[in-house]
């Protein structure tokens, strides 16, 4: 397993990764991650990938990819919290691994490229995890996340409500980017 920085070769394995999540959450109402309420076509998602793809072409974000036998297998990316000067030091860290490949510590190493691509560009990354996954909530705190708060029933799946916990990490401030 190789990860690396996202490359515009990456769209299709990522793309046909994320809409398993559709069918995977059909099968496991509590996989820990949210959907929109239907399946992005595939001109959408080549919205979403151009924009990600630039943002970290301009250094705006980061991204980065767990590669198994020359194809993605999973995606962690840091993006602005919001295109305003007084948020400009925060990330919102998104973060999904292709079904066969999780449980193999990719998620791990995903997070540590992402997060020690991220200093010097963001001060402060944060997350939301549903507060019944809590093999991720273990992952983020073993890499120093701190909980800062639970928005209870954030969310509802099968009639049942989910809560959200809020995570953030203070990065260096005084860290340079990677070149």
């Amino acid at each position: 397993m190789v990860v690396r920085d996202l490359q515009w070769n990456d769209f299709r394995p990522l793309v046909d990764a994320y809409w398993a999540l559709y069918d995977e959450v059909r099968d496991d109402p509590d996989l820990g991650i949210s959907l929109f309420p239907k399946r992005p076509t595939l001109g959408e998602e080549a919205e979403w990938f151009a924009q990600m793809f630039r943002q970290v072409q301009e250094g705006r974000a980061v991204a980065a990819v767990a590669e198994e036998g020359g194809i993605a297998v999973g995606m962690c990316g840091i993006r602005p919290k919001a295109p305003t000067v007084e948020a400009a030091h925060i990330g919102v860290l998104g973060i999904s691994i292709a079904k066969p490949w999780r449980g193999k510590r990719i998620g791990r190493a995903l997070m540590v490229y992402a997060l020690e691509r991220a200093r010097g560009r963001f001060e402060i990354v944060e997350l939301c995890a549903f507060a019944t996954n809590a093999r991720a909530i273990h992952l983020y705190e073993s890499l120093g996340f701190r909980r800062w708060g639970t928005q209870p029933k954030a969310g509802k799946r099968d009639g049942r409500y989910i809560d959200d916990v809020f995570m953030q990490l203070e990065l260096d401030p005084g860290a340079q980017p990677p070149p």
